[in-house]
């Protein structure tokens, strides 16, 4: 555990902790949606911070981990063509498909590069006219625009080499999901501060009325965190359900309309699978049809590819927060970050690799 002096702000810190503890007066389960909240929570200890009825439970907020097993086999059947150039964030290399990974397929030979932006592909392919480059585009709204604008300027320079497998999700209708479950026990929920800064937060404020739960908007310092907490606690004793911002210095309750606006023109929202979760309507990004020339899964042909997940990982129960990392039989013996059977022990934002690195669980098996 990391003592509250080792925060860059302890002083705060100690004080939200006070303050929390003085207004809790019941038992509440929150749920943070976002996995570098979750690797704060963990590597600093935050929720050894708080009062015993206060119980954090980690939600679908790693966009690697819920990627599903067959657009991982979408990826390796396009990133082992000869013809391809596969680009990808680095953190995708290592998430299992149904029998390898990309990292696997790049051993074997096959040119998969790791880049940093969307944009780096679209320079890869005016670099190698010759080659079909594909960009592996993943992630929740944060990185969508940049995916978009990647599309928009291949379309308006007319590049014909470029295409794009995409797997973007949204998060509101992941949070819907998670609260209809019949054996939902999430009270309130912290939401990501970089999510909402490109989309704001008017599409939680029917969640928070409908489904009768605080939603907190909130950043990703110790101190951030336990801020939203204060305020996520102080709406459930005071039988509040509002969607609070706690992160006004970057968050705007409309967003980055700019962004917003892009979003829109390049992409249309559509049904979409999460691994470990199953589909959720209206949960994801799909290629607008005046941009499907862009579209990698059209290109190749890879629509009706399906495939199945280990059934010995329990991924789907702890990014639905039923279940916690550790409590998975295979967790740090037969699943470790060297030979992960589910994205949430490879991912930087996995909560399974958060315990296993913080948490030293893993070492003392």
């Amino acid at each position: 555990m990391k003592f509250v002096d080792e925060y860059r702000d302890p002083q705060s810190a100690r004080q939200l902790q006070r303050a929390i503890a003085a207004v809790t007066t019941r038992a509440w389960t929150i749920m943070e949606i976002c996995g570098g909240q979750t690797h704060a929570i963990v590597k600093y200890g935050i929720d050894e911070l708080l009062p015993d009825t206060i119980t954090l439970v980690h939600g679908p907020g790693c966009p690697v981990c819920v990627t599903p097993v067959e657009m991982i086999d979408k990826a390796i059947r396009i990133a082992s063509r000869p013809d391809v150039i596969f680009c990808s964030f680095g953190d995708m290399l290592r998430v299992p498909g149904s029998s390898e990974d990309l990292f696997s397929v790049k051993a074997k030979g096959g040119d998969v590069r790791i880049v940093y932006s969307p944009l780096d592909a679209l320079a890869a392919a005016r670099e190698n006219p010759d080659r079909q480059v594909v960009f592996f585009g993943v992630g929740f709204e944060t990185t969508a625009p940049t995916t978009a604008m990647a599309i928009e300027q291949a379309h308006q320079l007319g590049i014909k080499n470029l295409s794009l497998l995409i797997s973007h999700v949204l998060v509101p209708p992941a949070m819907e999901a998670i609260l209809s479950s019949p054996e939902n026990r999430v009270q309130g929920f912290l939401a990501a501060g970089h999510v909402c800064t490109v989309m704001g937060y008017t599409e939680y404020e029917p969640i928070a009325d409908r489904y009768r739960v605080p939603i907190v908007v909130t950043g990703f310092e110790p101190v951030d965190i336990l801020q939203g907490l204060y305020l996520c606690v102080k709406q459930l004793e005071d039988g509040r359900t509002e969607v609070e911002n706690a992160y006004a210095r970057v968050v705007r309750r409309q967003g980055n309309q700019p962004a917003r606006e892009l979003i829109q023109k390049i992409f249309c929202v559509v049904r979409r699978k999460w691994r470990g979760i199953g589909d959720i309507s209206g949960s994801g990004l799909g290629v607008r049809e005046e941009y499907e020339a862009f579209d990698a899964e059209k290109k190749f042909d890879l629509q009706d590819l399906e495939a199945q997940e280990p059934p010995e990982c329990i991924a789907g129960l702890v990014l639905q927060g039923a279940k916690r990392p550790q409590e998975c039989p295979v967790f740090a013996t037969r699943c470790t970050p060297e030979h992960p059977l589910g994205a949430p022990m490879v991912s930087a934002e996995g909560a399974c690799a958060a315990y296993y690195r913080y948490r030293n669980v893993g070492q003392e098996s």
